[in-house]
């Protein structure tokens, strides 16, 4: 393969001819194949709409001319389109101020001026990558928030739309069932009855609240660590330019930031993410809990629970012939986990900062973008393959109504908790249904047990 010489201030290396990077990202590509895990796209994406950001407030302070100006933006436009997603190579673990990422993107959009000025990769190239595509920047301040950047726009683009559909879905099926009256379960054991319908719409509502806590969790993510630079001061950045800068990304992507009141704050604490994490982490836990009682629910199909049906999708077994499984809820639940220990590593890593830097970033940033992305996908797939096609198994349904101990809880009003008691367990020991239970001790007339136990009566009309 052949190379060409690139230098910074450690001195010269040799970088692959037809790579944009430079000699920083160079050394860190070397320097650091660690794992698998490379520095997320969404990522970059947010930091090309920083850095465009940045230039345009640099022109606007007439800290660059018009001509370098425009050439970095263009660069960052070509990065948004992905056009050059392969010139990004750093691993996640990496320095952990994350300078390694920034001067990858700075390298990048430095050279890639160049050639589109018509210039080559040398010494005659328009854009230093420090002083031109950096100016008024740290890796301190731009990698923070860059990090809130890709965590507000993966939110809103690939998680919350997911979540509605999901939620919408559930909502339906509500409606749906909303007749059909079964018998609940506490404990994993027997309680009084409630309509399929009022049971899903509580995995509806859990939904909903999810929804509303990242939503909350947003809003501490607005707001931008930019114009802090190295330790919080704003060092080599003019007055003001944060503020500028965080107004400039508010008017071009349509999202509310703004420039962080304590900049301080902004560089040493990850507080914001940790908070997001933890709705994440919440909907992780709801979304466990919905396909849990969804793989009971469906479970048999002749020697389980089996009053949902759900979609057979694939094969079940290596050796057992038309077994099927509940597959699309063991992914839901595998997933849950991994955002739960995704939010236990960014908790520990955020804790670890010291004194003016949080130098875990990388790893913070990684992990919460991983949550972001797998609860994405795993709710588009628990939705469409398994959610969207559940239908009730009504003989089942009703045997297990009928055949409930619990309904004895409506006699408790009538002939107090004792006698109730005393015929549900006379049910259970004899094999004799309550009816006939309470006829035998004498507490309950036929005519005035089936007026008093009656399963649409004791669901109570909720919805």
């Amino acid at each position: 393969m052949a190379n060409r010489t690139e230098h910074d201030t450690m001195g010269a290396i040799q970088v692959p001819a037809d790579a944009l990077w430079g000699a920083q990202t160079e050394r860190s590509r070397q320097n650091f194949t660690i794992g698998r895990e490379f520095m997320p796209q969404a990522m970059i994406h947010a930091f090309a709409r920083l850095k465009k950001a940045c230039a345009a407030v640099n022109r606007q302070m007439t800290l660059l001319d018009d001509h370098r100006a425009d050439l970095i933006i263009r660069v960052c436009d070509e990065i948004l389109n992905g056009d050059h997603d392969s010139q990004f190579p750093l691993h996640v673990w990496q320095t952990g101020s994350g300078t390694q990422t920034n001067m990858n993107l700075n390298e990048v959009i430095a050279n890639r001026a160049a050639l589109l000025d018509g210039k080559k990769l040398d010494e005659t190239r328009p854009i230093h990558p420090n002083d031109h595509v950096n100016k008024s920047q740290s890796s301190n301040d731009t990698f923070p928030a860059a990090m809130h950047i890709a965590a507000v726009f993966q939110i809103h683009d690939t998680l919350l739309p997911e979540v509605d559909r999901m939620r919408l879905t559930l909502e339906k099926k509500s409606r749906e069932f909303s007749q059909i009256i079964k018998i609940g379960r506490t404990h994993l054991q027997d309680a009084t009855p409630l309509t399929l319908g009022q049971e899903i719409s509580g995995w509806e509502a859990m939904i909903q609240s999810s929804r509303e806590q990242i939503l909350q969790s947003l809003e501490t993510l607005y707001p931008l660590a930019i114009g802090g630079t190295a330790v919080g001061t704003g060092l080599n950045a003019p007055q003001g330019f944060g503020k500028a800068v965080a107004q400039e990304l508010a008017r071009s992507t349509g999202h509310p930031f703004t420039q962080m009141e304590n900049t301080f704050h902004g560089l040493t604490g990850h507080d914001q993410i940790v908070f997001t994490s933890g709705a994440l982490k919440g909907l992780a836990a709801n979304l466990m809990k919905i396909a849990n009682d969804v793989r009971w629910l469906a479970s048999g199909p002749r020697c389980g629970i089996g009053e949902l049906n759900i979609p057979a999708n694939e094969p079940g077994s290596s050796i057992m012939p038309g077994k099927i499984n509940p597959t699309q809820t063991e992914a839901a639940t595998m997933v849950a986990c991994q955002v739960m220990g995704n939010d236990a590593a960014i908790g520990f890593a955020a804790s670890q900062g010291n004194f003016e830097l949080n130098v875990f970033k990388p790893v913070i940033i990684h992990n919460l973008l991983q949550s972001v992305t797998l609860l994405a996908d795993t709710i588009a797939s628990f939705t469409s393959h398994c959610l969207a096609g559940i239908t009730p198994n009504i003989p089942v349904i009703e045997r297990h109504l009928k055949n409930s101990l619990m309904l004895v809880t409506a006699l408790a009003p009538h002939i107090g908790y004792d006698n109730a008691a005393r015929i549900a367990k006379k049910a259970l020991a004899d094999g004799m249904t309550l009816k006939e239970a309470a006829a035998k001790l004498d507490l309950v007339q036929p005519g005035q047990f089936d007026e008093w136990v009656n399963p649409e009566t004791m669901i109570l009309g909720r919805k």
